[in-house]
């Protein structure tokens, strides 16, 4: 028989080793950044950038955070401005202290960023 509880996983019952997991493999990405250039190194490429000929909203990031871990940040600007309001922005949400959360996941900030997303991706594409 099934259960509809969601909080009886592993993962519920250790939060933590979520976060853990997340900054390993966010922390795996940056080294492999800082030692592999993106444009000649096999780092996948964007599938909808390839399928549309439009930039998504990331399109860039592998180059920009390379730049940025090399002091490029002229170059990192130019490959994905966005990325410097969306890692800053990343970082708040994983480290927000409680009494934050529910201002942080209201549907207003929520909305916020998407309508924020949406702009980047027409503004980029235009």
């Amino acid at each position: 028989m099934c259960s509809s509880d969601t909080g009886s996983g592993p993962l519920s019952r250790h939060p933590h080793t979520l976060a853990g997991l997340a900054a390993i493999c966010g922390l795996a990405f940056v080294i492999y950044l800082a030692l592999c250039d993106p444009v000649t190194s096999p780092a996948p490429r964007c599938w909808f950038n390839a399928m549309t000929g439009l930039q998504c909203p990331g399109c860039g990031s592998q180059r920009a955070i390379h730049a940025m871990l090399h002091g490029q940040i002229a170059d990192a600007w130019h490959y994905n401005a966005a990325l410097f309001f969306a890692v800053p922005l990343c970082i708040l949400y994983a480290i927000s202290p409680r009494r934050l959360r529910p201002m942080l996941y209201s549907p207003a900030a929520l909305l916020a960023i998407a309508a924020a997303i949406a702009a980047w991706f027409i503004g980029r594409n235009l």
